[in-house]
């Protein structure tokens, strides 16, 4: 690997004495981490479980493993949402947030999905998540990573901070702001970040990040903070820009400042900053307008009582197409966000009968009465798309590894037809 000459230059001067020891670090592999998903099992159980070796825990989070696994994304229990794989000082962030049970958290810059799905472990399914990137094909995966890791408060839009600031003034209690930055710790990772960096990036993520931190700050209600984070050494996006917002923002104070660097942590690296917001005027968003249609959802409360055995509660908006969704309690006005995801889409009212949706089964599906549980060599088939057999009656199922949901099946005749979505199969 071969380093740009001015990024040595640059860490050189920053770090003296203990610059060699960082130089060394680019010698190692890159460390690799795997973040269990507690919505769907325990860290424990999932060591039990592991179909893999399991190193030891990630010191800064409770539910994290290092791993030296080549293929980790390969396994059935990644497609069942048991785990999320994010490099390990990456999940340093999620550790300096307080207890988020109840609150309004925004993750701004948020594909593909790491921080989002940490905050959401965190939240426990309660209180309000908006999950936001501006790039629309980006924000697609972050979509995908949502759904598949269970979360069912959470919404995801694509949109731009000065949108998103114009909309939600003094609101959320938590705005994660994981920056696009220079990238200076994924050369180990990512080795096409090295060409791309220079001196010019640097300055110009900077400037960018200036500009994002402004619109966050209006975004934080009195008492609630700001989480910034970026995985880059630079000071001028690191210290240099915590300073200069505090300046800038003489109502934030600062709470905590962490510098994690590859050849002092088992990781490649992450700058992390949180700042609290004082007293002041707090703000309410307006509600979601719920849109009703009683007969598409009394054919989802006939749906949900024969396939869960429980009455439906919750607040259901039936879009015009039919396709309608759980919206969470307190979900604010999210039109005009160019939205991909409301809530969990529940499945498709095509006037007679109830059809449900892939997100369903990750978000609910262990709870079903009607499971067809496969053993993992099944359970790959099915992702590539084949049927399996059961003896169950006929009608809809939650397809299982084990008994983990994978996705749905509808049995004919003791065949289980695959409803697994295809852009979401196994390559074969």
């Amino acid at each position: 690997m071969e380093l740009p000459a001015k990024f040595i230059e640059r860490m050189q001067k920053r770090l003296g004495e203990a610059f060699p020891a960082f130089l060394s670090s680019y010698q190692s592999p890159p460390a690799k981490g795997l973040r269990v998903n507690p919505r769907k099992i325990s860290a424990e159980e999932f060591a039990r479980r592991a179909p893999f070796p399991l190193g030891d825990r990630v010191q800064w989070e409770q539910n994290a493993f290092y791993i030296e696994e080549e293929k980790p994304g390969a396994d059935v229990y990644h497609f069942a949402g048991l785990y999320y794989l994010q490099e390990p000082s990456a999940m340093s962030v999620g550790g300096m947030s307080e207890s988020l049970p109840k609150q309004r958290v925004l993750d701004l810059c948020a594909a593909p999905g790491g921080k989002t799905t940490q905050l959401a472990a965190q939240m426990a399914g309660e209180g309000i998540l908006i999950a936001n990137e501006i790039n629309f094909s980006r924000a697609k995966i972050l979509l995908q990573n949502v759904e598949r890791m269970g979360i069912p408060n959470c919404a995801v839009t694509s949109a731009g901070p000065e949108t998103l600031a114009a909309r939600f003034f003094a609101y959320f209690d938590l705005v994660l702001v994981d920056a696009p930055c220079s990238g200076e710790g994924m050369f180990q990772k990512e080795e096409n970040a090295i060409p791309e960096w220079s001196e010019e990036n640097v300055a110009r993520c900077a400037a960018r990040q200036r500009e994002i931190l402004d619109y966050a700050a209006d975004m934080v209600c009195p008492g609630g903070h700001i989480l910034y984070s970026t995985c880059t050494f630079a000071e001028e996006e690191d210290e240099w820009q915590a300073e200069d917002f505090l300046r800038r923002h003489p109502a934030f104070e600062c709470v905590e400042m962490k510098k994690l660097y590859p050849h002092l942590v088992r990781g490649e690296g992450h700058f992390c900053a949180l700042f609290r917001r004082g007293e002041g005027e707090m703000r309410r968003a307006k509600p979601y307008p719920v849109q009703r249609n009683a007969q598409a959802e009394r054919a989802l409360q006939e749906f949900w009582e024969d396939f869960f055995g429980a009455p439906f509660v919750g607040s259901v908006h039936t879009l015009a197409d039919g396709r309608m969704y759980l919206v969470p309690a307190g979900m604010p006005m999210l039109s005009g966000l160019n939205l991909l995801r409301l809530g969990v889409e529940l499945g498709e009212w095509d006037g007679k009968l109830f059809k449900p949706a892939h997100a369903l089964a990750m978000a609910f599906g262990a709870g079903a009465r009607r499971k067809v549980s496969l053993s993992r060599d099944e359970a790959v088939r099915y992702l590539h798309g084949e049927t399996a057999e059961t003896n169950l009656s006929n009608g809809w199922c939650v397809v299982c590894v084990e008994e983990f949901p994978l996705g749905l099946g509808k049995i004919v005749n003791g065949t289980v037809k695959n409803h697994l979505p295809k852009g979401l199969r196994m390559v074969k």
